[in-house]
C-alpha cells in the first residue's frame, strides 16, 4: 500500500512532485502561505514549460538525427532508449524506495557536520542513485553494496553541488541554488581537460560565450539564427526534403528563443524560496550560507548548452562508428542523441566558453558510448527480469546519457572486485580531490576579484 502511494506520487512527475516539496520547504522556513504556494506553482510552471520546449525541440531534431543515423548505415546491436525506460527499470528494483531515507539522512548528517552547505531537495532524481545501486546489486549480487554505491553517490553529489554553486549563480543569476544532478560528477574529468587547454596556444586565448559570439558575428550569433542554421543542417544531413529542412530549422530556432524565456520562471520561483531558506538557516546556524540543490533545468536557459548539444550530433555519430570499428561501441545513439547531460557541466566548468565546451564534450563523448555499451547486457536483462521492457532475442538496450559514465562504470566494477574498476575508482578519487582544490581555488579567486 505504502509503495503504491509513493509510486503514484512519483508518477505525477517532477513538475508536480518538486513544487509540492518546495511549498512544504517554504512553509518550514516561515514563508507566508500565499508566497510559498505562488513560488511552488511557478516552479511547476517552469518545469512544465521547460519540458514542453524540450519535447518540442527533441521531436523536431531527433527524427532528423535518426535519419542521419540511417544514412550512415550504422549496424549496431544496442539501441539507445532514453532516460524514461531506464528510470522505470530503476524504480522497479524491489529496494528502490529505501534510497529516499538514505539520501535525506546523509544530507542532514553532512549539514550538521559542516561537510556541506547544500540542502538537496531534488528527490525526484533519487532514481539516479537507485540506478547505480541497481547496477551494483545486479552485477555483484549484493544489495548492501548497491546501497553503499548509492550512498557514495549522494555524498559526491552534495560536495559537487557546493563546488559549482557560485558558477551556477554566475551562469543564471538565480541566488541560493545549485545543481546536484549526477551529470556534475563528470566535473573532475572535464576540469582536467579544461586545465590542459590552459596550456594550448591559441585556445587558451579564446573566450567566446553566446553573448560574445553575438557581438563578433552579428546576426549569426542570435539564438534564433543559430538554431535555424544548426537545425537545418542536421535535417539536410539527414536527407530531408527542402520543406522538411525548413520546418525543422524553424522549430529548433523557436526552441532556442523559448529556452531563455522559460528559464526566467525558475528565477521567479526559486529566488523567494532561496532567500527565505537562507534567512531561516542563518538564524539557526550563525555565520553559514546555505543553498538549495536542484535538478538541472534551471540551467537550460543558457544558450551555450543547446548550441554545443546540437553541434555534437554528427560528431557523436562519427565517434559511434569509429569506436564500433575498434570493438568499443555497440550503441546506436537515438533517444539521447541530443546529449544534454554533458553540456551543462561543461558549460559550468568552462564558464560558457563555447570553444572549450566543444572540445571538452568531444573528448568526453566516447566515455558515454563505451559505458552504455558495457552496461547494455545488464540493462537488457534487468528490463526483462522486472518486465519493464521486452526486447527481441539478440536485441540489446541501453542509455547513452548514462550520467557520469566514468564514475558509474568504475564504482560498479570496483565493488565487484574487478582490477580495472578498482583502478578506475582510484583515478576518480584522486581526480575528485584535485577537482575539489581546483574549484575552491577558482571560487576564492573569483571572490577576491569582486572585492
Amino acid at each position: 500500500m505504502f509503495n503504491d502511494i509513493i509510486q503514484y506520487i512519483l508518477g505525477l512527475g517532477a513538475a508536480i512532485f518538486l513544487p509540492v516539496i518546495m511549498i512544504i520547504l517554504g512553509l518550514c522556513v516561515k514563508m507566508k502561505i500565499k508566497k510559498a504556494i505562488i513560488s511552488g506553482i511557478t516552479l511547476g510552471i517552469a518545469f512544465t514549460g521547460m519540458n514542453v520546449v524540450l519535447g518540442f525541440m527533441f521531436n523536431s531534431i531527433s527524427p532528423a538525427a535518426q535519419a542521419l543515423v540511417q544514412r550512415t548505415g550504422l549496424q549496431l546491436t544496442a539501441i539507445d532508449v532514453g532516460w524514461a525506460p531506464i528510470s522505470a527499470i530503476a524504480w522497479a528494483w524491489p529496494f528502490a524506495l529505501f534510497m529516499f531515507p538514505v539520501q535525506i539522512i546523509i544530507n542532514l548528517i553532512m549539514l550538521a557536520l559542516k561537510f556541506t552547505d547544500c540542502l538537496n531537495v531534488d528527490l525526484w532524481n533519487v532514481w539516479g542513485k537507485i540506478l547505480t545501486a541497481t547496477l551494483v546489486a545486479y552485477i555483484t549480487g549484493s544489495v548492501v553494496l548497491g546501497f553503499v554505491a548509492g550512498g557514495i553517490q549522494v555524498i559526491l553529489e552534495l560536495i559537487s553541488g557546493d563546488l559549482v554553486q557560485k558558477r551556477c549563480y554566475e551562469a543564471t543569476n538565480i541566488p541560493g541554488v545549485t545543481c546536484t544532478h549526477p551529470m556534475f560528477l563528470q566535473g573532475p574529468y572535464l576540469a582536467l581537460i579544461n586545465k590542459i587547454l590552459d596550456f594550448v596556444p591559441g585556445i587558451n586565448k579564446v573566450n567566446v560565450d553566446a553573448a560574445e559570439l553575438k557581438k563578433r558575428i552579428g546576426i549569426f550569433g542570435e539564438n534564433s539564427i543559430m538554431g535555424f542554421i544548426v537545425g537545418g543542417l542536421i535535417a539536410f544531413l539527414g536527407g530531408y526534403a527542402i520543406k522538411d529542412i525548413l520546418i525543422t530549422a524553424m522549430s529548433v530556432a523557436t526552441a532556442m528563443v523559448l529556452f531563455p524565456m522559460v528559464a526566467k520562471l525558475f528565477m521567479q520561483a526559486l529566488a523567494p524560496i532561496a532567500d527565505a531558506a537562507g534567512t531561516f538557516m542563518k538564524s539557526k546556524f550563525k555565520g553559514r550560507d546555505f543553498y538549495i540543490g536542484l535538478d538541472w533545468p534551471f540551467l537550460a536557459g543558457c544558450s551555450e548548452v543547446w548550441v554545443i548539444a546540437i553541434v555534437l550530433v554528427p560528431i557523436e555519430l562519427v565517434l559511434a562508428f569509429g569506436l564500433s570499428q575498434m570493438g568499443l561501441n555497440k550503441l546506436i545513439p537515438l533517444a539521447s542523441i541530443i546529449n544534454i547531460v554533458v553540456t551543462p557541466p561543461a558549460m559550468i566548468i568552462a564558464r560558457k566558453n563555447l570553444l572549450r565546451m566543444f572540445i571538452m564534450c568531444i573528448i568526453a563523448t566516447p566515455s558515454y558510448l563505451i559505458a552504455a555499451t558495457q552496461f547494455a547486457p545488464q540493462i537488457t536483462q534487468m528490463a526483462a527480469d522486472t518486465h519493464t521492457l521486452q526486447t527481441q532475442t539478440g536485441q540489446l538496450i541501453s542509455w547513452m546519457q548514462i550520467e557520469a559514465p566514468e564514475f558509474r562504470w568504475s564504482i560498479v566494477h570496483a565493488l565487484n572486485g574487478d582490477a580495472s574498476g578498482i583502478a578506475g575508482i582510484a583515478i576518480f578519487a584522486i581526480l575528485f580531490v584535485w577537482y575539489f582544490m581546483y574549484m575552491k581555488k577558482r571560487s576564492n579567486a573569483q571572490l577576491s576579484k569582486k572585492e
